[in-house]
Order: structure tokens, then sequence, then C-alpha cells
């Protein structure tokens, strides 16, 4: 989500500078043909991926901590939204419960933001290219984190093909097969959307309705 997440999030604004806003002068409120859009993703999202075990059998994977709104991201690898049907993420809180998507576009085939479904092209936002990474803890409890491809490729890593060696040069893990998964999140549009109703608007980065725990992580750790 807010990298999101990102994040969400999302979640890499932060932490990453590599991530730029497209700066939208907009309110968060859905607009115009927002609205038929924004309605029509909650009711089709809802019913599809109620909870993270429904989106891990349709292929996306959890792949960040929960971030400082609560949300916890799911990612398929599929970074080309075709059709509103297709979030590139899914993100949700730590009690299983759907609260929104992420929508995106490679900005290798799309240079300005785009033009799609009714939605104003200023709500959607720059992500460059980064590298993500899910370690394997002790009792079977997973890790993420995440790096910059400039700093993976100083360290000597593909970043089109990353491996979990590189991430062993860079200090990050001492042994290769305690890596369950490292891959790159390409430079894209991203559109965020809240699926859960949020008085502040469906565009909004928070949602009062959300109560984070106590293990909620800020983007800047």
């Amino acid at each position: 989500m807010l990298l999101r997440p990102i994040v969400a999030v999302a979640v890499l604004a932060a932490a990453f500078p590599a991530a730029v806003s497209a700066a939208p002068a907009l309110p968060p409120q859905p607009q115009g043909t927002e609205v038929a859009f924004v309605r029509a993703i909650q009711k089709d999202l809802t019913a599809r991926f109620p909870t993270p075990a429904s989106a891990e059998k349709a292929g996306y994977f959890r792949y960040t901590n929960e971030d400082e709104d609560g949300a916890i991201s799911y990612a398929n690898l599929h970074w080309t939204s075709a059709t509103p049907k297709d979030p590139s993420q899914l993100w949700y809180d730590v009690h299983g419960n759907l609260l929104g998507a992420d929508f995106s576009v490679l900005q290798s085939d799309s240079p300005a933001p785009p033009k799609m479904w009714g939605v104003d092209p200023r709500r959607w936002v720059s992500f460059r290219e980064h590298v993500h990474y899910v370690l394997a803890g002790a009792n079977g409890k997973e890790t993420y984190g995440a790096t910059g491809a400039e700093k993976f490729a100083k360290a000597g890593g593909n970043v089109d093909d990353p491996q979990a060696a590189t991430l062993v040069k860079m200090g990050v893990v001492k042994d290769p097969s305690l890596v369950t998964r490292v891959f790159l999140f390409p430079s894209l549009w991203d559109l965020i959307v809240w699926v859960k109703p949020n008085p502040n608007g469906a565009f909004a980065d928070k949602n009062p309705l959300v109560v984070p725990s106590a293990n909620a992580k800020s983007d800047e750790e």
C-alpha cells in the first residue's frame, strides 16, 4: 500500500528517495467518473480477495511488514494492471481483512501518468525500481526487507534478475538458503485505492477506521 506497501503502501517513499510523488492537487474523495471506478473495484475485490488466503490462492504473496497505516502488502509480480480487475498489490490488516489495492503500469510502457478507467492521471504516483526480499526466520516466521536498485547493482547484483547470493555479499543474510524470495519492483506508475470504506476518501493516505497494531512500523524504518 502506501508504498504501499504499499502503501503502501506501499512504503518506500521515505525509505527510498527513488519514490517520487506526482503530487496530485486533488481531494481524496473520488470525483466524477472516479466514483464508478471505486465502487466497482470495492465490490469486485471484496468478493474475490476477502482474505490473504484467497489472495495467495490467486498468486499473490506477502512481502512487507505491517506499515504505520496498518497495511500488510501482497504482490503477484504482474506489474501491468490491464483492467480494474487486475490489481498488482492487495493489502490486509493483521486480522486478515482486505484494506485496499494498488494498480500499476510500467513506466517503460507509459512515460506519462496513465489515463485509464476514468481516474484522473494525477492520482498515479511514480516509483523507481528497487529490490525486495523475503527471508525465512526462526520458527518459520518470515522477515521482509528492501534495498535500492543502485546499491544492489554496486554489490554486483543483476537488478533485472536478482539473486540471493547478492544479498549475502551485501551482508543482508549469511546463508542464501534463507532467502525465500528476491524480486525487482520495477519503475512504475502506481494507483493506490482503499477498498475498505474510508471517511477520508478512497484516495486518502490514511483511513481512520484502520487501527494499526503495536507492531506496525513507520515507512522510515
